[in-house]
């Protein structure tokens, strides 16, 4: 008696059939670009959220040979898990199997990013623009293409410009927004459901007013002496050291509150050049007028001149280090110098730290190196540093 067979083919059809007619049901926005049904191109949905994906299949259709092509927010979401996908597709049956596998993988990962998890409602948009437009869209320096992350420029009475950053939480105005600034103190704003982002720009100008004397008694010594740290002052920073002569500086941490009084003060150099200055500094600190600026006070009570940029140049001042030629070690300049008078060579303390160090004749105490200078070969001791040059 004759048997009929069904050809190989038409069953290998009726498969990809089947599978294509899931795969509609399940992800209906990721559908087949090629007859052969090798590339399937699309979204997929997860919490109501949309991903962009490509999935690029071999001839025959084997998951364990096929690639993945996604959007950048897919990639950031899966980083962490591509073991998990790389797993499901070498042991899912077919792709309907994956694409489930892959949405439960995501629905984990937003779980994990709160951030992620939802987009906020349309009222959260028509918020943001009353309040953008009462508090004037010249105040607006950026925002980003989720319309989540604000930068709003203000401007204190001394004219110096200042701008706050503004992360909205998706339930805007209910929750509280993130915000963050370049200030030497903590940004501690008030809120309430009833703000809005003009109160958040009107507690930014009442802290930047709190702050200018602060930042006057600083712009002061930037413009009139030589700043050798840090490079590029920001608004956050507390912390001078200004050049007194070559490979000599103080150090000085201005209090933001009383910017006026007498700060924490360290001389740094050859002990022959800083103990005379150590010395006026002790003695004449009774004349310290906290109504006179910190430049003021410090000439006085130190009995000195402060180089300026009208008087010197920053060369006189950027002596290289005898170890490495370089003037900056990443952030770190030459603040170790030789005490006896006819050297004086300046070291980045790394520097001389790890040369001391690989001296048969140096010896340690503790954290310090003691040994001979590398130009010198007189007596010369290093603390080992406790944070990154």
């Amino acid at each position: 008696m004759f048997k009929w067979h069904e050809p190989q083919h038409h069953t290998a059809d009726f498969e990809l059939s089947r599978m294509e007619s899931l795969l509609v049901k399940e992800s209906p926005l990721l559908l087949p670009l090629n007859k052969e049904k090798t590339v399937y191109d699309g979204f997929i949905t997860v919490q109501e959220r949309d991903f962009r994906i490509r999935i690029l299949l071999p001839p025959d259709h084997q998951l364990k040979l096929a690639k993945l092509q996604c959007c950048w927010q897919l990639k950031q979401l899966l980083c962490g898990y591509g073991h998990i996908v790389k797993q499901r597709l070498h042991h899912s049956p077919d792709l309907v199997s994956f694409v489930l596998e892959l949405k439960t993988v995501l629905e984990v990962a937003l779980k994990c990013r709160p951030e992620c998890r939802s987009i906020p409602p349309p009222q959260y948009y028509s918020q943001l623009i009353i309040e953008m437009e009462d508090l004037g869209w010249d105040k607006l320096v950026s925002i980003d293409t989720e319309f989540r992350t604000l930068r709003l420029r203000a401007e204190d009475s001394s004219g110096r410009q200042h701008v706050v950053t503004v992360k909205l939480k998706p339930k805007h105005p209910v929750e509280a927004p993130w915000c963050s600034a370049d200030l030497p103190v903590p940004l501690a704003m008030t809120w309430t459901p009833q703000s809005s982002l003009g109160h958040v720009h009107t507690q930014f100008l009442l802290l930047l007013e709190s702050l200018a004397e602060f930042w006057a008694v600083l712009d002061e010594i930037d413009e009139k002496t030589w700043v050798l740290e840090p490079e590029k002052p920001s608004r956050a920073d507390t912390m001078r050291r200004i050049a007194i002569a070559n490979n000599v500086s103080i150090k000085v941490e201005v209090d933001t509150q009383h910017p006026k009084m007498l700060p924490e003060c360290c001389l740094l150099g050859a002990e022959h050049v800083v103990t005379p200055l150590r010395n006026k500094l002790n003695a004449n600190m009774h004349l310290w007028n906290p109504d006179c600026s910190i430049l003021q006070n410090l000439r006085d009570v130190l009995e000195i001149e402060f180089p300026s940029p009208a008087t010197h140049e920053k060369s006189s001042f950027s002596a290289e280090c005898g170890i490495c030629y370089a003037y900056r070690l990443e952030s770190a300049i030459p603040d170790q110098v030789c005490n006896d008078p006819r050297c004086g060579q300046p070291f980045h303390q790394a520097c001389l730290y790890e040369w001391l160090r690989g001296l048969p004749s140096s010896r340690q105490s503790f954290n310090i190196v003691f040994g001979e200078c590398p130009y010198c070969s007189k007596p010369i001791t290093v603390k080992m540093s406790t944070q990154k040059p």
